[in-house]
């Protein structure tokens, strides 16, 4: 198993702790209320195989490390895709979760009460995928075809903004609603024409598949966000800052250690060293903390979303846009 070292911030977390705890017993003393007066009793997460940041918490241990001496439980919640992440958060089965940045706004255009606090990563995760034997080799050829994708994702955004851009009617495909696992299956099986694609699944169907990535756009990957529900931000901020600053412990230790960061993927998702190594180098792990490019990123991604019938027409972008991204948090802890 790979083992990561954090002996050093471990030290630093516990006089943090202890010195919190003398605080708090000061605060009680003097009658001062206190949002995390309480902690939470438990902590719930989601990790994801499109998350690699996820994955390096999930098998190091670092959390229940982090809240070990408080007793606080730590749960956590594997996420096939967005679709899947939205629906733990919005049912109050995760306090954290990740998610593309449009897959959180429509969902948030839908009521649901969360925020988007961190990038893990600023990836190129999907594409539009095709095999040597599909009818499907270009752009131009999707008119009349089948296309299979996940209602909600970003790679559904993907092909919703890649059509727009090719002048190419919506109404002129059959979109095929499967989760990623089974679109990439159906269309090695000749059951769909292309699919909207998605790391890693999508970097096993090229070395293993001969998968052909014919329509590839960089920006229209709109970042993966974790996004953490209201309630438990209102009612725990210190520790929504302390999730995010083992996040950014996480993501250091990917940057400082690409190879182990690939061993660690390839355990976690049975994927060859070749399929990982694709996976990661798809991935920007530079920009933590949400700033103008994410929002102009998504409020481009939300006005399109309007057009295609997917967010009402009604819903003001630039503030919903405004109202999910809170930058407060990661502000605060990176340097």
């Amino acid at each position: 198993m790979i083992k990561g070292n954090r002996l050093k911030k471990t030290e630093k977390k516990r006089w943090a702790i202890a010195f919190a705890a003398a605080a708090s017993f000061v605060l009680g003393a003097c009658n001062v209320n206190s949002k995390d007066s309480d902690g939470p009793s438990t902590i719930r997460l989601d990790y994801a195989h499109y998350n690699p940041t996820s994955l390096v918490l999930h098998q190091f241990g670092w959390v229940e490390e982090e809240f070990e001496e408080e007793g606080i439980e730590i749960e956590w919640v594997f996420s096939q895709g967005s679709n899947r992440s939205l629906e733990f958060l919005n049912s109050n089965s995760v306090d954290f979760g990740s998610t593309a940045g449009a897959a959180a706004l429509i969902s948030a255009s839908n009521g649901a009460p969360i925020q988007s606090v961190y990038v893990f990563s600023q990836p190129e995760w999907t594409a539009l995928v095709t095999t040597p034997d599909s009818s499907v080799q270009s752009i131009e050829d999707l008119p009349g075809s089948r296309i299979a994708a996940t209602l909600g994702t970003d790679p559904y955004i993907f092909l919703l903004r890649a059509l727009d851009r090719e002048g190419i009617d919506i109404n002129d495909v059959e979109i095929i609603s499967q989760q990623h696992s089974d679109g990439a299956q159906s269309l090695i099986n000749g059951h769909v024409d292309a699919w909207a694609g998605l790391d890693p699944i999508m970097a096993r169907l090229e070395v293993e598949h001969e998968g052909q990535l014919f329509y590839r756009e960089a920006g229209f990957n709109t970042y993966g966000f974790l996004n953490v529900r209201n309630a438990f931000a209102e009612n725990h901020p210190d520790y929504v800052e302390r999730i995010i600053e083992l996040y950014e412990e996480a993501r250091e230790w990917i940057v400082e250690n690409p190879d182990e960061a690939i061993d660690l993927l390839v355990e976690e998702t049975g994927l060859t060293p070749e399929i990982a190594e694709i996976q990661y180098e798809r991935n920007d792990f530079s920009q933590p903390v949400p700033g103008n490019e994410h929002h102009e990123g998504l409020i481009e991604a939300g006005l399109l979303l309007q057009k295609s019938g997917e967010i009402d027409e009604t819903i003001d972008i630039e503030e919903l846009v405004k109202d999910l991204i809170n930058a407060e948090f990661a502000e605060k802890i990176v340097n």
